[in-house]
């Protein structure tokens, strides 16, 4: 019997649509000296049909590890949805970033370049500033180098809404998971911002790094992707580190999210402990 086929959603008003789920770049990617390992972890992301693949320029040497890939099968490059992202606050220093970047992944271009990991006013301000970052994503957009732009976030919804708001962006990232359904703020906030601009939304932080994990109370990595994938987001990513758990992340982007009832189940046993699990956010 055929394999069904991931299922896709739109990524923004002026993008092709992606698979709902996407390699992250954490995992095996996140390393150094890993190739092998971490060649097959792309390419069974690519056997699989995902087209959504993550990275950054901080993330050891994921980008090399991706280029090593294009490099020998351009084509499949021209079919996948590349993402990295620069944590540089100032123009030259992302500029130098974007150049390491296309040249570790050895190609010309980026379908996503986002600027990575805004947490504080201070950050909004120097990035959004004269010779701040954003004027160098804006101008690699104009000349072709990427293709859209994103921000990403996990310490405070309030900044990252007002990215979404006040910059021109095409996309954002924010964790997705049952702490943030009980907290609330990125998916009340800034969700609903990005999905008033049109723009494309990628879910991250979906296990909590592997911390939600309970076999005890049977919270397994499915149902935590599945609960992602029950918001309107665009895409949700998982760093994986053997092709196992990348067939698994596959496997729940040919189904659905889960239903209400579900969701609510599913927060219910996060909620004693919620605050302490959103460590992500810096609040413990």
């Amino acid at each position: 019997m055929e394999e069904k086929a991931i299922r896709t959603r739109k990524f923004g008003e002026n993008s092709p649509a992606v698979t709902q789920v996407g390699l992250g770049g954490e995992g095996i990617l996140r390393t150094f000296n890993q190739l092998p390992q971490a060649q097959a972890v792309i390419r069974e992301a690519l056997d699989q049909g995902i087209t959504y693949f993550d990275s950054a320029r901080v993330y050891s040497d994921s980008e090399v590890y991706y280029g090593s890939i294009w490099e020998k099968s351009p084509v499949q490059r021209t079919g996948i949805f590349q993402a990295s992202k620069s944590a540089n606050r100032q123009k030259h220093g992302a500029e130098a970033d974007l150049v390491s970047t296309l040249r570790r992944l050895k190609t010309d271009h980026l379908d996503l370049w986002q600027i990575h990991d805004v947490r504080t006013s201070d950050d909004f301000k120097q990035i959004g500033g004269p010779g701040g970052a954003l004027e160098a994503f804006v101008k690699a957009k104009a000349d072709g180098k990427i293709r859209n732009i994103g921000v990403t976030g996990h310490h405070d919804p309030a900044i990252l809404s007002l990215a979404v708001k006040e910059w021109p962006v095409d996309s954002v990232m924010m964790p997705v998971n049952p702490v943030e359904g009980i907290l609330g703020g990125f998916l009340t906030q800034t969700l609903p911002q990005a999905r008033k601009k049109g723009i494309g939304v990628i879910a991250m932080k979906i296990l909590g790094g592997g911390n939600y994990l309970d076999l005890k109370q049977k919270i397994i990595p499915e149902l935590l992707i599945r609960y992602a994938l029950s918001f309107d987001i665009s895409v949700a990513i998982v760093g994986c580190s053997t092709p196992e758990e990348v067939k698994t992340l596959a496997e729940m982007g040919r189904g659905p999210g889960l239903d209400a009832d579900e969701r609510e189940r599913l927060e219910e046993a996060f909620r004693p402990f919620a605050r302490r699990l959103a460590f992500y956010r810096g609040v413990i």
